[in-house]
């Protein structure tokens, strides 16, 4: 059984914001728009080409991932919480719960529109 998110994590998103990101990151994936896990995150967000992460609020323990809501606000990029791991390892087809992923930038790709649209919701969600 999955724990609850830290009562500390945020911004959380709402079920809604939740479906709609865990959609995104399933379409991202299709498109090679998606970079997984902490490591890999950190190295887009660094790099400049992260449009959007996604962090589980269910991570234990949390401090593997507390560096990037720090990078996100240095480098500009929004980011949210969402609760459970397990549903990001399944929007990102693998079977392993994924505690962090991000939608890499692509000005070309039919995605640019939507990754706008729900980036807005995430800065609007963060405030």
């Amino acid at each position: 059984m999955a724990s609850p998110p830290e009562p500390g994590v945020w911004p959380m998103a709402d079920a809604a914001l939740t479906q709609e990101l865990l959609d995104l990151l399933q379409q991202a994936m299709h498109y090679n728009q998606l970079r997984k896990g902490a490591d890999e995150v950190t190295k887009s967000v660094t790099r400049g080409n992260s449009e959007i992460v996604v962090l589980a609020g269910d991570t234990d323990p949390l401090a593997i991932l507390m560096h990037l809501p720090l990078l996100c606000e240095n480098k500009s990029v929004p980011y949210v919480f969402v609760s459970s791991k397990q549903a990001m390892g399944r929007a990102c087809a693998v079977s392993r719960p994924i505690i962090a992923a991000t939608i890499t930038s692509n000005d070309g790709s039919d995605l640019a529109q939507r990754i706008e649209q729900v980036k807005n919701k995430v800065e609007r969600f963060a405030i």
